[in-house]
């Protein structure tokens, strides 16, 4: 997956990410925003299996973060309240809230209550 998204344009790439992420196995709760510093990393996410919206959504900034793409460098994971996105490029581009679309989807205004950016998700992934 990882390999496809890193030649492509930004668009291609994000919306490969987002359709690889959603046919993951989907469980209603697993991780918890609360639980933050016992987050599994990457290898153990995808050990794991077991998918929620945060989860999903921590999956797309590993894969984000790992392709380590200059263009792709200001991904946000935030939790809305109702839901936990991915933002890219000032918010451009959404991921984690449909499969099929990620560009230009208007969300209305929303505060984030929680939030791990992609220079934290490096940290946690050295």
């Amino acid at each position: 997956m990882r390999n496809r998204a890193v030649d492509c344009d930004p668009a291609h790439a994000l919306h490969a990410i987002n359709q690889w992420w959603f046919d993951a196995p989907w469980r209603a709760y697993h991780l918890h925003w609360d639980d933050r510093a016992n987050w599994p990393d990457p290898w153990q996410l995808l050990s794991d299996n077991i998918y929620c919206s945060l989860a999903r959504g921590l999956g797309i900034m590993y894969t984000i973060t790992m392709l380590d793409r200059a263009d792709l460098q200001d991904a946000v994971l935030a939790d809305t309240g109702s839901d936990n996105l991915v933002l890219v490029d000032k918010k451009k581009y959404i991921l984690n809230w449909n499969q099929e679309q990620v560009l230009n989807i208007n969300l209305g205004p929303f505060e984030s209550q929680n939030s791990v950016t992609q220079e934290q998700i490096k940290q946690q992934i050295g």
